[in-house]
């Protein structure tokens, strides 16, 4: 009897040695970083930020591309302006870097056909992607825009979209504000992108 319990104690500690293990290895993983609020594209009022939420933003994700990214090992933050400039950056990491070379992929598109799709959607929009290019950082990243107008209202909308991948981590950062592509700094998001992806590790 005493050696089975002294079986079972070694049995107990062992595993309780492994789960001890297992606990530190995974708080010892580090979760990608995000943007700060100083590191989104200049404005002429200070940017706020979010604390950093667990899953997707409302409704799915972002405008261009909901539901593409999935919920689990997923987070975003959120970010405003005073002057109705807003943005989000929503990360996530993929089961395997094949995953996330997929979901970089399927993004891409979802940004590069959001205009058409969204003039099917809304009958009497007027809206254009536009791509602007790859940027050279870690595995890449892509730069695209939205320009939408609603002829009935008089409002137009200006929005940028960059998807970039650090092995099996992917980040979608968007910006936007009320104007046209001719207001957008095109150059202060490649810049904000390339900055986001250098953080995933």
């Amino acid at each position: 009897m005493n050696k089975l319990r002294t079986a079972l104690a070694a049995a107990a500690a062992a595993a309780l040695g492994l789960a001890a293990l297992a606990t530190t290895q995974a708080q010892a993983a580090p979760q990608p970083a995000f943007l700060a609020a100083s590191q989104m594209p200049p404005s002429s009022t200070p940017w706020t930020a979010t604390q950093v939420f667990t899953g997707v933003p409302e409704n799915g994700g972002v405008l261009c591309a909901p539901y593409k990214i999935p919920a689990q090992n997923t987070r975003y933050r959120e970010f405003n302006t005073e002057l109705d400039t807003n943005g989000v950056q929503v990360t996530t990491v993929a089961r395997t870097e094949t995953d996330a070379v997929k979901l970089v992929d399927t993004l891409r598109k979802s940004l590069a056909g959001c205009g058409p799709l969204l003039e099917q959607q809304n009958p009497g929009l007027q809206a254009v992607s536009a791509s602007h290019g790859k940027l050279a950082v870690e595995e890449g990243a892509w730069v695209y825009s939205l320009d939408t107008a609603d002829p009935q209202i008089g409002i137009s909308d200006i929005h940028l979209f960059s998807v970039g991948r650090d092995g099996r981590t992917v980040t979608l950062v968007r910006w936007g504000q009320m104007g046209d592509l001719e207001d957008a700094s095109l150059a202060a998001f490649r810049t904000t992108t390339k900055t986001a992806v250098n953080k995933l590790h």
